[in-house]
């Protein structure tokens, strides 16, 4: 292209950060909270499944996951780095995100998010409200009732149990070497 300097300094390896962990445990507020720190690309799984709800009638079960690992492949084979915000309950799933990012040369960050206290936990999930139009919010029960598999590799993993979304923000970017 005429005029346009297409040379670029060399870039890190792209990251593929995942935010893992059951609802209101402060996961999208970590997500979003370490998009805005490193510029990464922001996927949140419940958009994209609610998407397909409202846009397609999909009855939705691994058809958000397919379409976010399509998504963040292209946008790590460009070199930038993505951020999934999702549940991640079974290791099946948590297999195919890591095979993303091998496929790309990239480095996957697993992130568990917690919330050790299930008083607070609770409340939490109780007391939120969706910011995605349509999209119902499982009970406290469902949460109670989710298939959530123990993890079987190192993760990082971020307690937000009794402190503000900011420290935790700071915990993880600490963990992370960003801070």
């Amino acid at each position: 292209m005429h005029g346009v300097d297409t040379t670029r300094a060399p870039r890190r390896s792209p990251r593929l950060f995942l935010l893992s962990g059951l609802p209101g445990v402060g996961k999208t507020t970590l997500a979003q909270g370490l998009a805005r720190a490193t510029g990464a690309l922001y996927l949140r799984i419940d958009t994209l499944e609610q998407g397909l709800r409202d846009l397609c009638g999909v009855q939705v079960e691994g058809e958000g996951y397919r379409l976010a690992y399509r998504i963040a492949r292209d946008n790590l084979q460009l070199g930038s780095s993505v951020i999934a915000d999702m549940c991640n309950p079974i290791e099946l799933t948590r297999a195919e995100w890591r095979q993303v990012a091998a496929a790309c040369g990239a480095q996957a960050v697993d992130i568990e998010v917690i919330c050790s206290d299930s008083t607070e936990h609770r409340r939490r999930v109780e007391g939120r409200k969706s910011d995605i139009p349509g999209l119902v919010l499982p009970s406290w029960e469902q949460v109670r009732q989710r298939e959530y598999h123990p993890w079987e590799r190192e993760r990082i993993v971020i307690d937000s149990a009794g402190r503000p979304p900011a420290a935790s923000l700071a915990a993880l970017l600490e963990r992370l070497q960003l801070s």
